[in-house]
C-alpha cells in the first residue's frame, strides 16, 4: 500500500475516533478519554493533514469548532463566529507561535499580551441589547450554537442588566461557565448519597448544568462565569487594546478573573505560565492553561484568522492532569491508624508533571462503585500535590481476563484481622499494638499524658526510636537504656535519665489508664474507666464476650466488638503480656455497683487547683457516679467546681448563671 493510501486510512480512523470522543464530550457530557489523548489524535490528524494537503475536507475536525447542538435546545446563531484556539505545549512551540507574529507584523519591538488562566468550563456568549440580556448560547459549531438563556440567567455573577449608563447598544460578550472545585465536590457528595451518578469532573459538571430543560436543576448548581472577550459591538467609542474592552467589561458589571494580567515578549509569557502552574492546585476553579492574546486591537486586525483560530492568541496548555494506563495489579496499603487501602498498581505514565506508577483507589466502597479491576485501562488523574486516583475504566476496555479484588481477611503487614464494620467505608487492622504500620501513633497514644503519662516522651523522639530501630511496639520502651538514649539528638545523659525515671515511674499506673493506653478503637476515657469499674480486673475484661461487655454502661455492639476483635489478635495479647512482665502494674480495683449513678446526665467543668486530690481524680470520681465532665462552659453546664486561682471558667459561669460549686461541694457529691 502507497504512503498516500496508508495516510488515507490512518487519517478516516482518526476522524472516526474523533468524531466519537467529541460527541461523547460535547453533546452527551460523558466523555470516554482524558483532554490529553483528544489532544495527541487531534496533533496526529493535524500532521498527517498537514504532510498531505489533498486529504483535507470540510468536514474534518480540524476545520471546524465543537459539535452539532442537541436536538432539545432552539438554536441560537452568533453575530460574530465564536472560534476556538490552537495549543502549544512546551516553550519551543510557544516561541515559534511568537515568531509567526513578529514575522507577520514585521515589528522587532516586544509584543504586549493579555495574559489570563484557560478556564475548564464551557463556552459562552452573552448578547445585550440596550444593557439588557437577551441571549446567551453555547459555542456549538461555532456559527450556530444552543440557547441555554432560562439557565445563564441563574447564574448570579452573571448581570441580567447592564450597570452605569455608557455601555453599547449592542454587546456580545464571550465568556467561560465553569463549576468551582468546592461546589462540585459538593455536587458529588450529594449525588452519591443519594445513589446517583456522579460526574467526571467540574467541566463535564458545568456542561451537564447549562444543559438542562428545567433551569430549576441549573439554579440548583453551583455555577460561575469569567467574561474574556467580545463579539459585535454597536454604539461604542472604540478602544485601542483587549485589556481596555476587558476594563470596560468589568466596569458595566460583568465577571472577570481576576488572575488575568498584561505581559511583553515571550520570557513575561513564561513567567506568568511558571507562577500560573505554582497556584493552580490552591486556585478555586480548574484550569487546564494560559491563554495570550496580542493585547494591541489593530494589531490583532493586521494578524487576522485562520480556518478555525485568530493568529494574534494561543493556548499555552499545562502538563496532562488525566491519561490512560492499564492497571496491573491492585494491593492493599495499611495507614498509621490501621486504614486499609486499596492501591492500584499501574503502566508508568508521565501525567501532571511526573511519572506516575500508582494510584489511589480510596476504599473498597470506590473499588465497588467504579468497578475497578485488575487488568482494565483506566483513566488517572494528578493535580498539583494531590496523590493520584483512578477516576473511571474507560467504557469498552475491559478485556478477558480483569478480575475483581477482595478485601483481605488479614493485614499484608501484620496478618492481624481486617474488620470492616457495617456502614463504614473504611477497613482496619486490629493489631494496634503490633502492626509495623501503626507502631509510631500507637507509642505515642500509650505514652501521652492521659494514658501512661510519659513525662519528657514527645512525638518527635518517639518518631526518632522507631526511626533508629531502638523500639519496635509499646513494651520496648522499658527496655531502653540510658546510653541508648543519650546517642540521640539532643538527648544528653541527663535527659536521658530522666526519660528513664519517668518510663519507671508510669509502671505503677491504675487500670482504666492502661486500657485506654492500649488504643483500642473508640474506647476513651471514660469507657476505659467504666471497663476497669465493671470487670475489676485486665483478666476479666480479655475474657469477656460481646454481650458482657454492651452490660457496660455507654459500651454498644459496636464498641464492644472494637474491644473483642483487639483482645483475640494473639499479637497484641503477646504485647501485654510483655508490658505486664515489665513491671506494669496497678491496684486491686473495686468493682462499683452500677446502681451508684447519682450524677448521670449532669455536667461538669474543673478549673483551678483543688486541694485534697488532682483534677483528672476528680474527673475520674464523678464520672464513677454517671457525671460527664467538660472542658468548656455552656448554657448546658450543670456547675462549674472551683479551686485555687481559677481561670476564665469561673467567670464565664457567672455570665452564663451556672451554678458554681466549692470543693467543699465536690467531696459533699462524692459522698466523701
Amino acid at each position: 500500500m502507497s504512503d498516500i493510501n496508508q495516510a488515507r486510512q490512518r487519517v478516516s480512523i482518526l476522524r472516526n475516533l474523533l468524531n466519537h470522543h467529541s460527541y461523547q464530550y460535547y453533546v452527551l457530557d460523558e466523555p470516554e478519554i482524558p483532554d490529553a489523548e483528544y489532544d495527541r489524535l487531534y496533533r496526529e490528524l493535524q500532521a498527517l493533514e498537514h504532510q498531505y494537503p489533498e486529504l483535507v475536507t470540510l468536514d474534518s475536525p480540524t476545520q471546524r469548532v465543537g459539535d452539532k447542538p442537541l436536538d432539545g435546545f432552539s438554536q441560537v446563531k452568533h453575530e460574530i463566529p465564536m472560534l476556538s484556539l490552537d495549543n502549544v505545549f512546551n516553550e519551543e512551540e510557544l516561541s515559534a507561535f511568537y515568531k509567526r507574529v513578529k514575522d507577520r507584523l514585521a515589528i522587532d519591538e516586544p509584543i504586549e499580551f493579555a495574559a489570563e488562566p484557560k478556564l475548564d468550563g464551557l463556552a459562552i456568549s452573552l448578547l445585550y441589547k440596550d444593557g439588557v440580556l437577551v441571549r446567551a448560547g453555547t459555542r456549538g459549531d461555532g456559527t450556530t450554537g444552543e440557547d441555554v438563556t432560562h439557565n445563564i440567567r441563574t447564574i448570579h455573577s452573571v448581570p441580567l442588566h447592564l450597570q452605569g449608563d455608557d455601555y453599547p447598544t449592542l454587546l456580545e460578550v464571550r465568556g467561560e461557565v465553569f463549576m468551582p472545585k468546592a461546589g462540585f465536590e459538593k455536587l458529588n457528595q450529594a449525588a452519591i448519597k443519594n445513589g446517583e451518578k456522579t460526574f467526571a469532573n467540574p467541566r463535564n459538571a458545568a456542561a451537564g448544568s447549562l444543559r438542562q430543560l428545567d433551569s430549576k436543576i441549573a439554579a440548583s448548581r453551583p455555577l460561575a462565569m469569567y467574561c474574556y472577550a467580545v463579539g459585535k459591538v454597536d454604539g461604542m467609542d472604540s478602544v485601542e487594546t483587549h485589556s481596555e474592552m476587558l476594563n470596560h467589561l468589568l466596569k458595566w458589571g460583568l465577571p472577570l478573573c481576576k488572575e488575568r494580567a498584561l505581559v511583553k515578549d515571550i520570557k513575561g509569557c513564561l513567567e506568568y505560565f511558571e507562577k500560573m502552574s505554582a497556584q493552580r492546585a490552591s486556585l478555586p476553579y480548574d484550569i487546564d492553561g494560559i491563554v495570550y492574546k496580542v493585547n494591541r486591537l489593530n494589531w490583532q486586525k493586521e494578524l487576522g484568522f485562520v480556518a478555525r483560530a485568530p493568529r494574534w492568541a494561543i493556548a499555552h496548555k499545562f502538563p496532562a492532569q488525566e491519561e490512560m494506563t492499564v492497571v496491573n495489579d491492585i494491593e492493599f496499603q495499611v495507614g498509621r491508624t490501621g486504614a486499609i487501602t486499596p492501591v492500584a498498581r499501574l503502566d508508568p505514565v508521565f501525567v501532571g508533571g511526573v511519572t506516575v506508577s500508582n494510584a489511589t483507589l480510596h476504599n473498597m466502597d470506590e473499588v465497588e462503585r467504579k468497578d475497578v479491576r485488575i487488568g482494565d485501562t483506566v483513566i488517572i488523574r494528578r493535580a498539583g500535590d494531590v496523590i493520584p486516583e483512578v477516576v473511571s475504566v474507560v467504557p469498552g476496555s475491559r478485556k478477558q481476563g480483569a478480575y475483581k479484588v477482595k478485601l483481605p481477611d488479614h493485614c499484608p503487614v501484620c496478618q492481624s484481622d481486617v474488620v470492616r464494620e457495617e456502614g463504614e467505608a473504611v477497613a482496619r487492622c486490629t493489631g494496634g499494638l503490633f502492626c509495623q504500620a501503626q507502631r509510631k501513633e500507637s507509642i505515642k497514644h500509650f505514652a501521652s499524658r492521659k494514658a501512661m503519662d510519659v513525662d519528657g516522651l514527645g512525638d518527635k523522639l518517639v518518631e526518632q526510636l522507631v526511626d533508629e530501630k531502638l523500639i519496635d511496639h509499646v513494651d520496648d520502651l522499658y527496655s531502653l537504656t540510658i546510653e541508648q538514649l543519650s546517642k540521640l539528638e539532643r538527648m544528653g545523659e541527663k535527659s536521658a535519665t530522666n526519660l528513664i525515671d519517668a518510663l519507671e515511674k508510669s509502671k505503677s499506673t491504675r487500670l482504666e489508664r492502661f486500657i485506654y493506653a492500649l488504643g483500642i478503637r473508640e474506647v476513651g476515657e471514660a469507657t476505659a474507666l467504666s471497663l476497669s469499674q465493671h470487670f475489676g480486673s485486665l483478666d476479666k475484661l480479655l475474657a469477656a464476650n460481646i454481650d458482657e461487655l454492651q452490660n457496660v454502661p455507654d459500651v454498644g455492639p459496636v464498641v464492644a466488638a472494637h474491644i473483642v476483635h483487639f483482645f483475640q489478635q494473639k499479637h497484641n495479647l503477646e504485647v501485654i503480656k510483655k508490658l505486664r512482665e515489665a513491671g506494669i502494674c496497678w491496684q486491686n480495683v473495686d468493682v462499683v455497683n452500677q446502681g451508684d449513678q447519682s450524677l448521670a446526665g449532669k455536667t461538669f467543668v474543673i478549673t483551678g487547683t483543688l486541694s485534697a486530690m488532682s483534677r483528672d481524680e476528680a474527673k475520674r470520681l464523678l464520672q464513677l457516679k454517671g457525671a460527664k465532665v467538660s472542658g468548656s462552659v455552656s448554657k448546658k453546664t450543670s456547675a462549674v467546681i472551683v479551686g485555687d486561682n481559677p481561670g476564665s471558667k469561673a467567670a464565664k459561669a457567672e455570665q452564663l448563671g451556672v451554678e458554681i460549686l466549692s470543693e467543699v461541694d465536690l467531696n459533699n457529691l462524692l459522698g466523701r
